[in-house]
């Protein structure tokens, strides 16, 4: 993104007016910017199997592009033999590509790539429009979808430290002097460190008042821990069908709809599995392919629910043609953020969605696959509900490996007693004895032991 002079003392007002910029009334809103999407294929690349097809590529940066609201003029691939320095593409490519903005009207070109701030000034300057890469147009899209205070404070600094490194080679005033201050007086500071330490101030500004943000969820955290009932994370590539899946657990009302990054910022239910066991169930941003450590670190704490999770529902759209590519990209980014996928006990559960949109026979081919996994996922299709409950008794059953089975025999005049039993534990049987007491047999689970145990003896029930 090339600033501006002027960038710099707005950068800080940009994110904050992000909110009121999408709830504006259409009619005030600006027309959507007409734009080129360009998908750079190296050569070097295509000698090895590719992580993703160029089609899928493809796919998914217009599904970025559209993702703002931008009226897509063209979408292309376009091969690159030897990248150039000061321009990326060679120079027959940026002729080409000069007449077709110019003829066409576009106002901006996104580079499903990384460019350098040296290549994004010079082919601004070539083109005569604005030029973004792949970073700054997730940059774009997050800041368009956070909703919470947190999310925003996270943009805005994801935003700045783009922006800081961009500065050398995108500002052109550069060469001004500030006329020097004090006693000595003297030539002054160059305006570049000036605007350094602008941006500077700002992002240490945000990151304290983020860190106070955190605080405040990490405060929540410890309250829900009391309580205490597991997280239960949900993760995936992005339009995985995260959120369907979680409304339909859940019956929120979180957004889902075909579009990437759809949800931004963590929501939370509590949801009760069949044995009588309470979770939070936490849905959260969905991954895609490269993405920028730089995001991945500034998105840390809106990612915490997922470090800290008991359990992680790893949500895989099992008919997408690149389904495995797509699981090895949210593999990779758990890993970065210090989360164990590999060993056979980490805590992640695989939930192969979209089973609706399978032919009968894959169906059936993918159900023989799951049976040889040593940690069987689960099929379900979040559209149509189908597999749910086996999803909501796998959940139960994995978090329940410490649960414990007692056997206890309750007064028959304690019925509040037995009815706080049956809400907080899974009653496996009930029997009456002779005396007219009855003989239960509950599964208790792991976090809730100590307080069963302490209940049932307050009452005065052996254990």
């Amino acid at each position: 993104m090339t600033s501006a002079p002027g960038d710099i003392e707005d950068g800080g007002e940009k994110a904050r007016t992000l909110k009121a910029r999408r709830h504006a009334p259409e009619e005030t809103r600006a027309p959507p910017s007409r734009a080129l999407v360009l998908v750079p294929t190296f050569k070097a690349l295509r000698k090895t199997p590719a992580h993703h097809s160029g089609e899928n590529r493809l796919a998914e940066a217009r599904g970025l592009a559209e993702a703002i609201s931008l009226s897509i003029v063209d979408c292309m691939m376009v091969p690159v033999t030897t990248p150039r320095p000061a321009t990326l593409f060679g120079s027959g490519k940026v002729e080409e590509f000069k007449g077709m903005v110019a003829e066409n009207q576009i106002g901006l070109i996104v580079i499903d790539h990384a460019i350098s701030p040296v290549q994004q000034r010079n082919l601004e300057k070539a083109w005569n429009a604005k030029v973004i890469d792949r970073t700054g147009l997730i940059l774009e899209i997050f800041g368009e979808r956070a909703r919470t205070r947190e999310g925003v404070l996270q943009v805005e600094l994801a935003h700045l430290t783009y922006q800081k490194g961009r500065l050398v080679r995108a500002w052109t005033h550069l060469e001004r002097q500030r006329g020097g201050g004090g006693f000595l007086g003297g030539p002054g500071e160059a305006q570049i460190e000036l605007d350094r330490r602008m941006l500077q101030d700002r992002i240490d500004a945000i990151r304290r008042e983020l860190a106070e943000v955190v605080k405040t969820r990490e405060l929540h955290r410890k309250g829900r821990r009391k309580v205490p009932y597991p997280i239960v994370a949900i993760v995936g590539y992005t339009n995985a069908g995260k959120s369907t899946l979680f409304n339909k657990v859940t019956g929120a009302g979180v957004l889902a709809v075909d579009q990437v990054f759809a949800t931004l910022d963590p929501t939370m239910r509590e949801v009760r599995l069949p044995s009588a066991r309470r979770i939070i169930l936490s849905d959260t941003v969905g991954f895609i392919s490269d993405l920028p450590t730089m995001l991945v670190a500034a998105f840390r704490a809106t990612l915490e629910e997922v470090v800290e999770a008991d359990l992680i529902l790893h949500v895989r759209d099992i008919a997408h043609e690149e389904t495995d590519a797509q699981a090895r990209d949210v593999e990779k980014v758990l890993g970065e953020l210090g989360i164990d996928t590999i060993s056979a006990d980490c805590n992640i559960l695989e939930v192969w969605n979209k089973i609706d949109l399978l032919a009968p026979e894959r169906f059936g081919e993918l159900r023989r696959e799951a049976m040889r996994h040593d940690v069987k996922p689960v099929l379900v299709s979040a559209h149509t509900g189908a597999g749910l409950e086996a999803l909501l008794a796998a959940i139960d059953a994995r978090l329940g490996r410490g649960d414990e089975v007692l056997d206890v025999n309750v007064p028959g005049h304690e019925g509040a007693l037995i009815a706080w039993l049956y809400e907080n534990t899974d009653v496996l049987d009930r029997q009456t004895t002779e005396a007219g007491a009855l003989a239960l047999r509950v599964r208790v689970a792991s976090e809730k032991k100590e307080r069963i145990i302490g209940r049932l003896r307050k009452a005065g029930v052996a254990i």
